[in-house]
């Protein structure tokens, strides 16, 4: 039996799944990113988590014949590693990848993407209609998406193609991003910076609100908590349906996908108060078709999955590209 092995390194968690020839999941581990001191601990940990893995599948890591790996950004595609990462601890500055898992697979193939972009080889994979124009947009700690256009899965030259979390939807730049620019709509609609975001929002104004707001372990999760119940908590809701909107919007005009599937947590643990806001918003801010705007089929699983699938499928997810 052909095993083959997918990795997803994320910001707080690493994860990996060994599946068989037609992608049939037969082992996974999974554990959390460690916060440094330096990249070669958190790439320690992924080949500790895909070594679990293996055990798991009982299958020896020489025995894999590609493996996938879906990854936090910025990537070096060139050299196979994940440079400054921005949702990661300043002490890590550099995370070698494809070279480490290399060594320890032996395999003939290793894909390396952003996560975003694993997230749609994923989506493309396991849909039924296996679409060739698609979008898997996550909202989570960060913001990022996986552009699939007539078939080819958009990464650029350097592998950061999809980073739309760091396009400038407010010009005034009132929220400075993680990456250190301003007005990023990652600043403001990520799981990260939603707490910030709604600090700022409620010291510029004359609001009252039985939210926690000023609390220093305030989080996005308690936001929405507070929905229906505090003016201020739906404003600020509403500002970032807005955001969102206005995000989605313009992938809508770039690539003029059939579908979009949103995944991440903020998305995934409110879907009508995130994707079902931005759905009620884009008639109004769409010129030509419309895209079905949907939840990811895939859960948490969906970049691990989609890194399996591109090791399947030669970094495709196009399902005719299967290895026999």
């Amino acid at each position: 039996m052909a095993a083959y092995a997918g990795v997803d390194l994320g910001a707080t968690y690493v994860r990996a799944v060994v599946g068989d020839e037609t992608g049939e999941e037969i082992g996974r581990d999974k554990g959390e990113t460690p916060p440094g001191p330096t990249g070669t601990a958190v790439t320690e940990a992924i080949l500790e988590t895909l070594r679990a893995a293996c055990a798991d599948a009982d299958v020896d890591p020489s025995d894999l014949e590609a493996v996938g790996i879906g990854s936090v950004g910025p990537l070096d595609l060139d050299e196979g590693v994940v440079e400054n990462p921005a949702n990661l601890p300043d002490t890590i500055e550099t995370i070698p990848l494809v070279g480490p898992i290399e060594n320890l697979t032996g395999a003939d193939e290793v894909h390396l993407h952003n996560d975003a972009n694993a997230g749609v080889i994923g989506e493309r994979f396991y849909s039924d209609q296996n679409p060739d124009d698609m979008v898997y947009l996550t909202i989570s700690t960060g913001i990022g998406a996986g552009v699939c256009v007539d078939g080819h899965v958009l990464s650029g030259w350097d592998g950061n193609a999809g980073e739309i979390g760091h396009m400038t939807l407010d010009p005034e730049g009132t929220m400075t991003c993680g990456c250190g620019q301003e007005g990023h709509w990652e600043a403001y609609a990520s799981g990260n910076n939603i707490p910030r975001y709604a600090r700022e929002f409620y010291q510029a104004g004359d609001w009252e609100t039985d939210m926690p707001v000023m609390d220093a372990d305030f989080e996005a999760p308690d936001l929405f908590e507070y929905a229906g119940e505090d003016a201020f908590a739906d404003a600020i809701i509403e500002r970032l349906a807005t955001f969102n909107a206005m995000g989605v919007a313009n992938i809508v005009q770039a690539y003029a996908p059939l579908v979009i599937y949103v995944g991440g947590a903020v998305a995934e643990n409110n879907p009508e108060l995130v994707v079902g806001k931005i759905r009620e918003r884009l008639p109004d801010m769409v010129f030509g078709n419309i895209p079905d705007l949907e939840i990811t089929t895939l859960g948490d699983d969906v970049v691990v999955k989609g890194a399996l699938a591109s090791a399947l499928t030669g970094g495709t997810g196009d399902r005719e590209k299967l290895r026999e």
